[in-house]
């Protein structure tokens, strides 16, 4: 009976006066379905005779819209994050002083009735008058060219990375078992090989000599590896992977200078002082990271030191900066490590319906820095810190790609409570065991003991 009552409790407390919807919690609304050619665009029935109204997608027609809207009275607009067809109108209405809701299609996607634009559009205007559409997160105007010319580094590196392993392709269809005895491919004994052998050489003497002294392969083994079948068709192949690679390096050299530009623009309030002394390995920049002063820039940016947490990269301080940006900005969007972690789809989406839980998988979320913090908590598997230690643990209680979810959405609440608390990275403190986690272990201990026949018993103060 006590739990029969609880739930209808529960139902009561849900049917409050507060949970009655406002139609007119954005009176001055406007909804926009964008297409690739066209604008739908829905109004207050009694802002204009014509309440909906569709607009080209060139730029004549995106002038006309905001002028529309403007005429109509309208301070707010809900438009679709369709493609990208939506950036241009985006900034457009921005400039002109309307603040845009960039809405999620998955949380629109219930319209009733028979679906066309019109409907879409309508719909838009009537959710966002409610107040029941979310803004999604876009970063500031300063941000945003920073984190466009990060992602189109991103898909530059991929397509020098293809390149990579057509040249290797090429090299093993002629036999020539370079990637046996060099750790890299693009490393500079294989590179310059490779090199001398699209020059015309074939004597293997010749291009082993030309292998770095610090190589750890024999040279024998070199020499073994350069035996091959040197046929024209491989060589053409090769030459033109190579001559692509060498075209993709320049350009993300070319893009690594354009961001440091970028970079040195953004102001920053936080007071960061000289930035203290750290083990080389530690500020270490990868082959593909930014040929930047990426710790140093991060330093400027938040004010900790974020490297010194292990995990956490060049690469994840570049997705962090360019995803989400300065300390000020992470803090304004995100206030809190839950709202930080949830952005990304690093946290539980708990569905509970009649006091049951349904489902609590992790939402999927496309998020580059999320796939950056699961990649720096995947490279600790075999560290020997509390957050080597405590991705083990995960992994083996939860799984693989759950375990390395679970190390992710740690490093996604360590790195926000440094930069809110403006401390470094203290391993006890991010550790600590709180009262829930020793309850925890103690009945963990205590059935443990019992499986074996013992009881625990508390030690003398």
């Amino acid at each position: 009976m006590k739990k029969n009552r609880a739930r209808v409790g529960r139902r009561r407390a849900v049917s409050t006066e507060s949970s009655i919807i406002n139609i007119d919690t954005h009176p001055d609304a406007a909804g926009i379905d964008v297409g690739a050619e066209e604008f739908v665009a829905a109004v207050p029935r009694d802002r204009c005779e014509q309440a909906v109204r569709s607009f080209a997608s060139f730029t004549s027609g995106v002038h006309a819209l905001r002028d529309w809207l403007l005429a109509c009275r309208i301070k707010t607009a809900a438009m679709e994050s369709t493609g990208n067809y939506w950036i241009t109108l985006y900034d457009v209405l921005t400039a002109a002083g309307i603040d845009v809701y960039l809405v999620n299609a998955r949380h629109v996607k219930g319209v009733p009735g028979k679906k066309t634009d019109v409907c879409d559009a309508q719909w838009l205007q009537q959710l966002h008058a409610a107040g029941l559409l979310r803004k999604s997160f876009r970063p500031a105007l300063d941000i945003v060219p920073l984190r466009f010319l990060m992602r189109h580094r991103g898909e530059l590196v991929g397509d020098a990375a293809k390149q990579l392993q057509l040249m290797q392709k090429a090299l093993t269809e002629m036999n020539l078992k370079l990637q046996h005895v060099f750790s890299d491919i693009d490393g500079f004994s294989a590179q310059a090989i490779i090199e001398a052998i699209l020059a015309g050489e074939r004597d293997a003497e010749v291009l082993a000599a030309l292998r770095d002294p610090r190589c750890r392969s024999s040279k024998q083994a070199v020499l073994e590896a350069l035996h091959g079948d040197y046929r024209p068709e491989y060589l053409f192949v090769l030459g033109q992977a190579r001559q692509l690679y060498d075209e993709l390096r320049e350009a993300i050299a070319a893009c690594d200078r354009q961001i440091g530009e970028l970079v040195a623009r953004v102001q920053c309030e936080v007071v960061a002082g000289e930035m203290p002394a750290a083990p080389k390995a530690q500020h270490k920049l990868s082959k593909n990271s930014p040929q930047l002063e990426v710790f140093q820039i991060a330093w400027r940016f938040y004010g900790v030191d974020l490297s010194s947490v292990p995990g956490v990269s060049a690469a994840v301080l570049c997705a962090l900066m360019s995803e989400v940006g300065n300390r000020e900005q992470l803090l304004a969007a995100f206030p809190t490590p839950e709202r930080f972690a949830s952005w990304m789809g690093l946290c539980p989406d708990n569905r509970i319906s009649g006091g049951r839980l349904l489902k609590a998988r992790t939402r999927k979320v496309k998020s580059r820095l999320a796939g950056a913090l699961r990649l720096g908590a995947f490279g600790l598997q075999k560290s020997q810190t509390a957050m080597g230690a405590y991705l083990r643990r995960m992994k083996s209680r939860l799984g693989k790609a759950e375990g390395t979810t679970a190390a992710a959405h740690k490093l996604a609440r360590i790195i926000h409570g440094m930069i809110n608390n403006q401390k470094p990275y203290d391993e006890k403190e991010a550790f600590k065991l709180t009262p829930q986690s020793a309850a925890r272990r103690r009945r963990a201990l205590e059935k443990q003991a019992a499986a074996l026949g013992l009881i625990l018993q508390p030690m003398a103060a």
